[in-house]
């Protein structure tokens, strides 16, 4: 993966998980989240999930290196779900905070949100229904 960027004092920095790309820019803010151009709630609403579940996952690694509300994230997102995107994110927020200072390098990959979860979707096989699921069989 592409190493991290720093222009100005804004780090640019990608994130992946399953299909997804997180183009994150992070500067010293005051804890904005923006993502393609709109809030990180408003975009990541279709989920089932809960204003106070998507800050949790989004601002996590700010809350392990006991920075929240000192930066500003600007992402854009493409690829996959919404589940893969919001750890797509996480991802990219956590590869920008490195670039931007070795002091929190430490906890982050304590915490594993340096480390790219490598678990993709099984390709389907010739003869099977799915990756693995296959004909049923009856013995008579």
């Amino acid at each position: 993966m592409a190493q991290p960027k720093v222009v100005d004092g804004r780090a640019h920095c990608v994130g992946k998980r399953k299909e997804s790309r997180a183009r994150v820019y992070l500067e010293r803010g005051d804890g904005e989240i923006k993502v393609n151009g709109e809030d990180a709630v408003e975009y990541f609403q279709a989920l089932p999930f809960t204003e106070e579940m998507i800050n949790l996952v989004a601002r996590k690694p700010f809350s392990v290196t006991n920075t929240e509300n000192h930066f500003d994230v600007e992402a854009n997102l493409d690829g996959g779900g919404y589940k893969a995107q919001l750890e797509a994110l996480q991802h990219g927020i956590a590869r920008a905070m490195t670039a931007l200072g070795d002091e929190y390098k430490k906890d982050l990959k304590q915490e594993g949100l340096l480390t790219r979860d490598p678990r993709m979707v099984e390709r389907k096989k010739i003869g099977k229904h799915k990756a693995r699921r296959g004909q049923q069989f009856s013995k008579r």
